[in-house]
């Protein structure tokens, strides 16, 4: 069993976006969250109630922000431009099975975006992020979208920057990040937990 005293890092993807109910790459396209997506939002917060992080940080992107504020940390998030989502460059706003089309062979997490992010940069903001939590100590919680959370959580493990590839999120989903039995041992605690998720949200 984890050693009680170890931190905590919560992770919250965004609630529901028109985007990603269609399955579009939204990286920095600023969209709002749905009604379902604002549902579930404030939903995470009765989940989160009961944690006591004095580290909270959040995407400047709305859909991650919004969700940050309806499940009740926006007065005590901080922002970090490291939580954006990747740039996905030519192929914002495409889905995968369109892309998948024109470059049968494409992979996200191991050939990036033309004219975006290529997975070592996003793996070099993750890792900043997971400086900034270590250093903190503490438990925290941090608000983001779906590939750049699962980078985090490759990282947190030391995998490569392919390894995210490994970690599926819905939106508005929990997971956690933290250690074994000292802080050489990171593990993932919890993943992808939708339960709170209102039905018609998910």
């Amino acid at each position: 069993m984890p050693h009680p005293a170890l931190p905590v890092v919560h992770l919250v993807r965004h609630g529901e976006t028109a985007w990603s109910r269609s399955g579009q790459h939204t990286g920095r396209t600023d969209l709002p969250l749905t009604a379902d997506g604002e549902a579930a939002a404030r939903a995470l917060g009765a989940v989160l109630a009961t944690v006591h992080a004095d580290l909270v940080l959040t995407s400047p992107l709305v859909r991650a922000h919004r969700t940050c504020e309806l499940a009740g940390f926006g007065r005590t998030a901080g922002i970090d431009r490291d939580l954006v989502e990747w740039d996905y460059g030519d192929y914002e706003g495409r889905t995968t099975v369109d892309i998948l089309r024109a470059r049968p062979d494409w992979k996200l997490f191991r050939d990036g975006c033309p004219n975006g992010e290529a997975p070592e940069q996003v793996a070099a903001r993750a890792d900043r992020v997971i400086a900034r939590v270590r250093a903190h100590g503490g438990d925290a919680i941090l608000f983001s979208s779906g590939h750049l959370l699962r980078m985090l959580a490759a990282r947190w493990l030391g995998l490569p920057p392919a390894g995210g590839a490994g970690f599926v999120l819905g939106t508005a989903s929990l997971g956690a990040l933290g250690y074994d039995h000292d802080l050489g041992e990171p593990v993932i605690r919890s993943w992808n937990e939708t339960r709170h998720v209102p039905p018609r949200a998910k």
